[in-house]
């Protein structure tokens, strides 16, 4: 197996751009950048976020970061392994300093109780049955203590710690964790890591509320499986899997 740079080595900053995953991608298709190559943001004005929403920041007060890994070793239907690899490296790293009520919420934003804390976007470029690489984009919120009205449930780092800190040094302290993750990619069998991720999924074992088709239900969440399917069991039945099914948050 190639030996690869630690994620986050080589580390730049840039002080204003569209979008870091963007601007990682242009990077990895120009051959310009490798595994491990992170670029933090002080300023995205184009910010992206799950399901094509808009990823809001002030500047200079987050970590807005984006690197380029490149899971070869992984097969392209193994893809929900990074997803989950990545999850559990933010809650580290969050957890470190938020200590109590962190958890992960499927399938893989950062959650402080009933909030969020921040939020993970991947996208990955294939090549048939070959995986080239993903971009990896994650975005907590530190230091902001104020948020546009249209955001639902924020919180950040000092609201809950009420400490100020380094940006850049916490962007650096994430990129490790996510090395340390990616160590445990390589070694650990998939199942080690799966049942991790639900070991610190948000709501396991409580009911919460969903949509699907435009159909609200009550179910209780009991993990995910292999492919990263949400398992939900409703009245008591055994569990159901579901890929696309939305929250439906108080």
């Amino acid at each position: 197996m190639p030996r690869h740079n630690p994620v986050g080595k080589p580390f730049f900053e840039l002080s204003e751009v569209e979008s870091s995953n963007n601007y990682a991608m242009q990077m990895a298709q120009a051959h310009l950048a490798v595994h491990g190559t992170t670029w933090f943001a002080h300023y995205q004005n184009a910010g992206k976020g799950q399901r094509g929403k808009r990823w809001n920041a002030e500047r200079s007060q987050n970590v807005m970061i984006s690197s380029i890994l490149e899971p070869k070793m992984l097969l392209v239907e193994n893809q929900f392994l990074l997803n989950a690899t990545v999850a559990l490296a933010c809650h580290d790293f969050f957890k470190r300093y938020a200590v109590d009520k962190t958890y992960i919420k499927w399938p893989n934003d950062i959650y402080w109780g009933d909030r969020k804390a921040g939020g993970v976007l991947i996208e990955n470029v294939l090549s048939g049955e070959n995986w080239r690489y993903a971009i990896v984009g994650i975005g907590i919120n530190i230091n902001q203590t104020l948020f546009p009205e249209e955001i639902r449930n924020p919180v950040s780092l000092k609201q809950i710690t009420g400490k100020t800190y380094n940006v850049i040094e916490l962007a650096k302290e994430l990129c490790a964790s996510l090395e340390n993750r990616w160590q445990q990619l390589l070694t650990s069998p998939a199942p080690a890591i799966i049942e991790e991720y639900c070991l610190h999924l948000y709501k396991i074992n409580q009911q919460a509320a969903f949509e699907k088709d435009s159909v609200r239900f009550n179910g209780i969440i009991k993990g995910v499986n292999k492919n990263g399917e949400l398992l939900i069991s409703k009245n008591n039945s055994s569990p159901v899997s579901y890929n696309d099914v939305k929250w439906v948050l108080p």
